[in-house]
């Protein structure tokens, strides 16, 4: 099947491009601005220790549904409709939580606003296909670290704000970003509209589970996102309990897991499509987390720096997840069933890991079975590896659709 004929840059693709960079900003500011804060948010709003643990799991339980929910959107709205949905979604749920007066308002705020999130967070993948066929590895490639930044800046800006101006307004002025985010978007489909080239809504791709290569990517972004959000949640403790580290050395070697991750997310779209052979780099994803894990049962003390920055390498096989949602699918109604269905399951899953690790360490009341936990996860990987091995598409792997017949009355 022959790639649609790229856009011009003047002809609609400036603002698609600017959309994507916006819009992949406000991916994450939903997840990361509450925690920092929350001390301040408790002054004025009760919230007990099960309230905090609810709004720390609503983030992977949320992205998940979305990741089912999107493609119907999609379909029903189209995906610029999606993409705007999920924008209005986000600057409601900001300014929802931000005027809360009690805790379940700021629970409903924080519901809508990390819906908002998941489905821009499915639909992203393909309208990055749809505007730049032409430049899939790219654009993905400078997206994810535009997420990382989304995670970053907000955490980091957080605290300062709510300490200056208040909490309310540390919590809501990223309903501003939302709204900026808007903006090319609705150029987008006024142009469209204009020109009479409006996009119409993907196709439906049902039974992804009988695509090998569905399947695969699946698994492959399942195990990423176990021992990711396992590490987030678990990794300070960890240092704190096996190598001695204390409260800021923990949280500072927390923090170079995502730094560490950010060269990869710039050479892992651009590697996917030029390897020969796409399960080596998710074997070397494979093969970090697996050392940096085994670094931490054997000699924690030693060279902790070193295991640290090898888990978080492994974060490796996130863009290109990404990327193969992409390059795997030949149909823009493949690659959002595709990227609905894999990072749906995953994202459940990776709301299981931390849990799981957590009952680890109470069972056995140390660090060593849970890490194994996490070693058997990522060696779980080497199947997607070797079947992404050899080129195959989504839509190719499922059985072919029988024309509906009308029988005569």
């Amino acid at each position: 099947m022959s790639e649609p004929r790229p856009l011009p840059l003047w002809a609609g693709r400036t603002a698609a491009l600017l959309g994507i960079v916006l819009v992949a900003f406000t991916l994450r500011q939903a997840v990361a601005v509450i925690s920092p804060i929350l001390g301040d948010i408790r002054v004025d709003i009760p919230i007990s220790n099960i309230g905090v643990g609810v709004l720390g799991t609503l983030p992977p339980i949320l992205l998940a549904v979305s990741g089912f929910v999107a493609p119907r959107v999609a379909r029903s709205l189209g995906l610029d409709g999606g993409i705007v949905l999920a924008l209005l979604l986000m600057t409601v749920g900001h300014l929802v939580r931000a005027f809360a007066p009690g805790f379940v308002v700021l629970l409903v705020g924080s519901v809508v606003a990390l819906a908002g999130t998941g489905i821009g967070n499915v639909l992203l993948p393909p309208i990055v296909r749809r505007y730049f066929p032409d430049r899939v590895e790219l654009l993905t490639a400078v997206y994810v670290c535009i997420v990382g930044v989304s995670t970053a800046v907000p955490a980091a800006l957080a605290a300062p704000l709510a300490e200056q101006i208040g909490w309310r307004f540390s919590l809501g002025i990223w309903a501003a970003t939302s709204v900026a985010a808007l903006v090319p978007w609705l150029v987008v489909i006024v142009r469209e509209r204009l020109t009479d080239a409006e996009s119409s809504p993907p196709d439906r791709v049902p039974r992804l589970w009988r695509s090998r290569a569905a399947l695969s990517i699946t698994v492959a972004f399942s195990t990423s996102t176990i021992c990711t959000y396992a590490v987030f949640a678990w990794l300070p403790e960890i240092l704190g309990d096996v190598a001695g580290s204390t409260p800021t050395e923990a949280g500072v070697l927390l923090a170079v897991t995502g730094l560490v991750s950010l060269p990869g997310a710039l050479i892992a779209p651009l590697l996917v499509p030029r390897l020969r052979n796409v399960g080596w780099l998710i074997a070397a994803g494979i093969a970090s987390f697996v050392l940096g894990y085994l670094g931490l049962l054997v000699a924690p003390a030693t060279l902790t720096l070193v295991w640290v920055l090898l888990v978080g390498s492994g974060s490796i096989l996130f863009p290109v997840n990404l990327v193969l949602i992409n390059v795997r699918t030949r149909t823009h109604g493949g690659t959002v069933a595709l990227s609905g269905f894999a990072q749906g399951v995953a994202y459940a899953l990776g709301a299981l890991g931390p849990l799981v690790v957590g009952l680890l360490h109470d069972v056995s009341g140390g660090w060593t079975l849970p890490l194994w936990f996490l070693i058997t996860v990522a060696l779980l990987t080497i199947i997607p590896a070797i079947t992404l091995a050899r080129p195959a598409f989504v839509e190719d792997e499922l059985p072919q659709r029988e024309p509906r017949v009308t029988r005569p009355a």
